[in-house]
């Protein structure tokens, strides 16, 4: 009972903290945008140098920008496993980035990443960015938060679905439609969506 309440309150700081962010401060990639040059290579907790031009098929690429501790990411676990595994599965690129500097000493260090990985059986990539380099270029502000390439451009940007709290009262499956319409080479209904998570913890 104690631990519910505790991730309630947890939830609800998230949700505070994100009502002050100051959203121009961090201008989001527009609709058709290529992937930023400021996404270059960073350390996959393989170990491995990668960038996301490196990952990106023809078909595509996903990025979601997640971390280890947020509830938000924890509430999501299920579903950002089963749609890395479904892009890769069908021969789309897909990576986690990693943004939290200011917590890199702590709950989000490559260690703690490592363990994280192993934990949720991930199969794309997780990458830590350095500065919060890649965030800043992406205008991405909260975890999870997703930005979904075609071979020609950004195709969709935001939430995974419409109700990240209870994955069982999800309505609209807006990742999943976009991923389906990538597939067949549509352009998504749905582009854009309001993503609801906790802020990147970026450095001072």
């Amino acid at each position: 009972m104690k631990k519910g309440i505790v991730f309630v309150l947890i939830l609800i700081a998230c949700a505070i903290t994100l009502s002050f962010i100051n959203s121009s401060n961090f201008e989001e990639l527009p609709i058709n945008a290529s992937i930023p040059e400021a996404a270059s290579k960073m350390k996959d907790v393989t170990g491995k140098d990668i960038a996301l031009n490196d990952v990106k098929t023809e078909k595509g690429l996903l990025v979601i920008f997640s971390c280890n501790t947020c509830p938000y990411v924890k509430l999501s676990e299920t579903r950002i496993k089963e749609y890395s595994d479904y892009c890769l599965a069908n021969g789309i690129g897909c990576v986690l980035v990693n943004s939290n500097e200011a917590q890199r000493s702590e709950d989000d260090s490559f260690d703690a990443m490592t363990k994280y990985y192993a934990s949720q059986n991930l199969k794309c990539a997780y990458l830590v960015d350095e500065k919060s380099k890649v965030a800043n270029a992406f205008g991405a502000t909260r975890t999870p938060q997703c930005f979904l390439f075609s071979a020609k451009g950004l195709i969709y940007k935001g939430a995974i679905d419409d109700n990240v709290k209870e994955a069982s009262g999800v309505k609209s499956f807006y990742l999943k439609d976009a991923l389906n319409a990538l597939l067949k080479g549509q352009t998504p209904a749905m582009q854009e969506t309001k993503s609801i998570g906790c802020t990147i913890k970026r450095s001072e």
